[in-house]
């Protein structure tokens, strides 16, 4: 069982940046590969980002990179989601995922993760 709590979500203006952090619990956090998704209001929740279980490989949505970085800490079981020049077009619950089953690929698709935090609301005024 891993049970994950995302924090860091807050109002910031379009330009700025947010640190959002990811806590896992359980002792298949370094073994997992953990992703970053977002639901705007109205809309389908879609992924953001991902890393693999070493760090080596990550992956990002086409809308966010060179603005967001993902990053992990397996001594502090935290994966981090770093959100610079934010956009209004970037407001949404953020959910952090993980997928502890597999072959360890980084995938971008939700049915792959099979352990999921609450969310952390992003919102960016304009």
């Amino acid at each position: 069982q891993v049970q994950l709590v995302e924090s860091g979500g807050g109002l910031v203006q379009a330009g700025g940046s947010l640190r959002l952090s990811c806590v896992a619990s359980g002792r298949t956090f370094s073994r997992s590969v953990m992703g970053w998704f977002r639901q705007a209001p109205g809309k389908e929740r879609e992924f953001v980002a991902a890393i693999s279980w070493s760090g080596a490989i990550v992956r990002y949505a086409d809308s966010v990179k060179g603005r967001f970085t993902i990053a992990r800490d397996n001594a502090k079981n935290t994966v981090y989601l770093q959100t610079n020049s934010l956009k209004p077009e970037d407001t949404a619950v953020y959910f952090c995922a993980a997928q502890t089953a597999g072959d360890g690929a980084v995938r971008s698709g939700q049915n792959e993760y099979n352990y999921w935090g609450q969310g952390t609301q992003v919102t960016v005024s304009s």
